[in-house]
């Protein structure tokens, strides 16, 4: 189960909280009605993974978006020469 918590919640239902994530929920911390986290319960036995997992999950996201953003200026149709044209001409920007 997936619940919304306020900054408020965490100082004044702390405790509820942190049982409730131990038992498998998860919980999103909201600051004026926007997420700002994610709060996920973890056994410490397998912490590094949990937390690979997470910037794995973090990384696909980002390339699904590259790659979204890539489409809609049409960078998806490029043929390698072009491609090459644009690194090259990102390289010349960078080295100014």
């Amino acid at each position: 189960m997936l619940r919304f918590v306020t900054i408020r919640d965490l100082r004044l239902k702390g405790k509820a909280i942190w049982r409730a994530l131990r038992k498998g929920e998860h919980a999103v911390v909201t600051s004026n009605g926007e997420p700002q986290a994610l709060l996920v319960g973890i056994d410490g036995d397998n912490l590094d993974e949990t937390l690979q997992v997470i910037h794995q999950a973090q990384a696909l996201l980002a390339v699904g978006r590259m790659t979204e953003h890539a489409r809609q200026r049409g960078l998806d149709r490029l043929g390698l020469d072009e491609i090459e044209a644009v690194i090259e001409e990102s390289r010349r920007e960078r080295n100014r």
